[in-house]
């Protein structure tokens, strides 16, 4: 019986190179994929808000440096030959400290509802765009459908599996930084001014996603609109869950903090990024091992095997 297609299998129009042609850059995605998305960007959210607000770096220095760290390690990911677990998560944990911070700085401002613990500014520099939340999750949209846009007319493949060439991640990695940074605008939206409430909001994106997997059964839903659709979910879903383990007990939040929470998350994601690694290389072995040829028949005396083709009869 034939395997069912799962959300990760980026089918698109046109055809797909074989596994084996060509040397991967990305992952494949799978169950795990998922889990590791989930805890990176809820721990881009909680680093975020570290270094901005726990630290009182502000949004607009944090921005800058954390953009900074997300060119640093997408050089690397461009620079490397092969598929590396670590540097592949570093960049998407990148991303999401980035998005958590480019958010904040559109779409807040000064007013003391965004301050805590009795802090008048945060940082140097501007405060913050204070665009709101709807302002800056349509720009956000705007600018991701202009990627899609070029990447269709680009004619390079949307399934991950197949993206080997600087362009096609190029667009890979503009489209993974902004969906992060509007994923996280979603979030706060839901946490802060939709009345649900940290947990509610949880709920909500994890009933949503429910939902997704839900269509990967509809044979015309494409799954790569699936895909991206849960890729920009999981966001809010780290974002909502990043505030509920870090925000005071008064707002509705666990507050365990944001370096402990930090230093929890990181720890689990390094320990999946090291899972993520061996596995790659168990695969790689896999693929490098020749495949065992087929026994020869050997002749014994006597046997007919050796014998000459006998003459047709007649």
């Amino acid at each position: 019986m034939e395997r069912p297609e799962v959300l990760t299998d980026l089918d698109v129009a046109g055809t797909s190179r074989t596994a084996g042609s060509v040397m991967k850059k990305l992952p494949e995605v799978t169950l795990a994929f998922w889990i590791m998305k989930i805890a990176a960007t809820t721990l881009g959210e909680t680093a975020g808000d570290l270094f901005a607000q726990t630290l009182r770096l502000g949004y607009f220095l944090t921005t800058v440096a954390l953009f900074l760290i997300f060119v640093v390690t997408l050089v690397v990911q461009l620079r490397s030959s092969r598929y590396n677990p670590f540097f592949y998560w570093t960049v998407i944990l990148s991303t999401s400290m980035a998005g958590t911070t480019m958010s904040d700085f559109m779409n807040r401002d000064a007013s003391a509802r965004y301050l805590s613990d009795g802090a008048t500014r945060l940082g140097w520099g501007p405060q913050g765009l204070g665009l709101g939340y709807p302002a800056g999750a349509a720009i956000l949209i705007s600018i991701l459908l202009a990627i899609f846009l070029a990447w269709k007319l680009s004619g390079m493949t949307f399934q991950i599996r197949d993206i080997v060439t600087f362009r096609g991640e190029a667009l890979f990695w503009s489209a993974i930084l902004v969906s992060n940074t509007l994923g996280t605008s979603m979030g706060d939206f839901l946490s802060d001014s939709s009345g649900l409430g940290y947990a509610g909001g949880a709920l909500l994106v994890t009933g949503l996603l429910a939902v997704l997997v839900a269509l990967m059964k509809v044979p015309v839903v494409p799954n790569v609109l699936l895909f991206w659709i849960a890729f920009v979910l999981t966001r809010p879903l780290g974002a909502t869950a990043g505030d509920f383990l870090t925000k005071p007990v008064a707002k509705g939040g666990l507050d365990l903090g944001t370096a402990g929470s930090s230093a929890v998350l990181l720890a689990v994601l390094c320990g999946m990024m090291t899972y993520a690694q061996v596995q790659e290389r168990r695969s790689a072995a896999r693929r490098r091992r020749p495949e065992p040829r087929e026994p020869r028949l050997r002749a014994t005396p006597g046997s007919t095997a050796d014998a000459p083709p006998r003459a047709a009869d007649g």
